[in-house]
């Protein structure tokens, strides 16, 4: 079998075993199935143009998830008037980082396991969803990228052409606002307790 006969096979059985995850980082980057599918098959056509330098066959889906994030991050910077998606949480860079474990760790609620756990698991997936959805773009897609694709610095750094150390601060500020969204919605839907809302506007 030839060399192009190997990656072919190679590819083709990779991307119908994948295909699923890659749509699922491609909707939640582009927030609508139609885009997402459109994403995904443009840059399976890129993947597969560039098969010659994927290095380690072994790594072949954070390969393909640079090349949807990077055929993502093309296209909106073609949009040059996109509307600017209106965030749930504003945004306040003076703002002190925001933590959910602060909020919840106090002495009798140490008695109850682990309160974070707790409280993640009667968050509706729906509220995930609305809070990662909220973010500022330049900060969901390193949540997804870091947190939900399990991307590591350096790959980021290089799928969205920045340092690491802007990925590392961008991604403990992504993080900070993801935990702050959550926290309003269980707020909103009385999910913590009177002295949990209290300890907040301390």
């Amino acid at each position: 079998m030839s060399t192009e006969s190997c990656d072919k096979a190679f590819f083709s059985a990779q991307v119908d075993a994948k295909l699923d995850h890659f749509f699922s980082a491609a909707l939640r980057l582009t927030r609508n199935r139609a885009d997402a599918e459109d994403l995904v098959a443009e840059s399976i056509m890129r993947a597969w143009a560039r098969i010659e330098s994927l290095q380690d066959r072994d790594r072949f889906v954070p390969w393909v998830l640079r090349i949807i994030t990077n055929t993502f991050i093309s296209e909106r910077r073609k949009l040059a008037n996109r509307t600017q998606h209106e965030s749930y949480c504003e945004e306040n860079d003076e703002d002190s980082p925001f933590s959910i474990f602060e909020k919840l760790h106090q002495p009798f609620l140490l008695w109850w396991g682990n309160p974070e756990q707790e409280f993640l698991n009667n968050l509706l997936q729906e509220d995930i969803h609305q809070a990662l959805d909220s973010l500022p773009e330049n900060y969901r897609v390193i949540i997804i990228l870091a947190d939900m694709e399990g991307l590591a610095y350096q790959e980021i750094a290089e799928a969205l052409e920045v340092p690491v150390g802007t990925v590392r601060s961008r991604l403990s500020r992504a993080r900070s606002l993801m935990q702050k969204c959550l926290w309003q919605h269980a707020q909103d839907r009385d999910m913590v307790s009177n002295s949990s809302q209290d300890k907040d506007h301390e």
